[in-house]
């Protein structure tokens, strides 16, 4: 088993930064692609950005494209995400997941990831 604990969300105004950390303890985790994905009440899960096992890849969605950054250390087993030029529509819980299939993708759907945290509130205000 393979446990994933978010920090660093948090109440900001609209235009600030943050930076989410995410620490996988339990199992060795470089060898597998690593996400996150964001939530609110009103939206389904969506992905937001995705790392593979060595940081050779990455992919992030058209919302926060140039905004938000993914990256890893596998030595710490850590994920982050920077977050910058915040907007309210940023708003939400964010989950780290990691998929557990040695593959060389990003998949974009949940249910591809085997292992979630408990998440992470980001709110924005205008």
């Amino acid at each position: 088993q393979v446990q994933l604990v978010e920090s660093g969300g948090g109440l900001v105004q609209a235009g600030d930064s943050l930076r989410l950390s995410c620490a996988a303890s339990g199992r060795p985790v470089n060898s597998f692609t690593w996400a996150w994905f964001r939530q609110t009440p009103e939206k389904e899960r969506e992905f937001v950005a995705g790392i593979t096992w060595n940081g050779g890849q990455t992919n992030s969605a058209d919302a926060v494209k140039g905004r938000f950054t993914i990256s890893r250390d596998n030595a710490k087993s850590m994920l982050y995400l920077q977050m910058n030029s915040l907007k309210p529509e940023d708003t939400a819980v964010y989950y780290c997941a990691l998929q557990w299939k040695p593959i060389v993708t990003i998949p974009i759907i949940a249910n591809a990831y085997t292992y979630w945290g408990q998440g992470t509130q980001v709110t924005v205000s205008s």
